[in-house]
């Protein structure tokens, strides 16, 4: 069954209209007509099942015959704050893989090696909206502007903080340490790493440090690597 990423449904509506370019993605495109039955993800947690009451290109009728809430709401919230990479496909590919494995909150970071010092959140939310799509996924994670590391360290988080590094320092594991069930962060740097003086602050602002194995591995593949062992030991 198509889906389409309808984020200004509403639950108490019959009907909705999709927009133009949706519209004409689903009778251009998609070849869909009057009768056929589609499903909607409003990115907060409902998907709605439809049928077509008038497939307009530029204006599609939709009928809502059922709604879920709460679609496959997941037990715990994960937030990765990531350093963008030199490379933007890089950060795309995470974005995606993040989203389709589960994730709820995306910060850019800008750290003092960052190779990159700025990213456009409009096109990076296209790859994530893309990736609920095909993931059938009904929330939508939050991609917040980039920020510099000073000052989103020093924003609260209320759950469990960490901080992934290469130094040779103490560190422990996720699997150790993880609370199942709540709210957690995850800082991942850049290409080269956070240097000594952010990993210090981080610690004074009770982040724990972590290890994500023994392998150097690339800004992207670290998230990744986060976002995996995190819906994986909330299993």
């Amino acid at each position: 069954m198509h889906l389409f990423y309808t984020p200004d449904i509403a639950p108490s509506h019959p009907q909705y209209f999709l927009n133009e370019e949706e519209s004409k993605h689903a009778v251009r495109v998609l070849r869909l007509e009057a009768g056929s039955e589609v499903q909607l993800i409003d990115g907060k947690g409902g998907l709605y099942t439809a049928q077509i009451k008038d497939a307009h290109p530029k204006r599609t009728i939709l009928q809502i015959t059922n709604v879920v809430t709460e679609y496959n709401k997941r037990n715990h919230y994960l937030h990765i704050a990531i350093a963008p990479t030199k490379n933007l496909d890089r950060l795309e590919w995470f974005l995606e893989k993040a989203t389709e494995i589960g994730i709820d909150e995306i910060s850019l970071i800008i750290c003092q090696r960052s190779e990159r010092k700025e990213a456009k959140t409009e096109r990076l939310n296209k790859i994530i909206t893309a990736a609920i799509k095909q993931s059938l996924k009904a929330y939508h994670p939050v991609l917040n502007e980039p920020i510099a590391l000073s000052k989103f360290l020093a924003q609260p988080f209320d759950g469990q903080k960490f901080i992934a590094h290469c130094e040779d320092r103490e560190k422990t594991s996720l699997q150790t340490q993880l609370q199942k069930g709540g709210r957690c962060l995850i800082l991942i740097g850049p290409e080269g790493d956070f240097s000594p003086s952010e990993i210090d602050v981080a610690l004074d602002n009770e982040y724990k440090a972590i290890t994500l194995g023994d392998s150097r591995l690339r800004t992207e593949t670290a998230a990744l690597e986060a976002c995996f062992e995190v819906n994986f030991l909330n299993r």
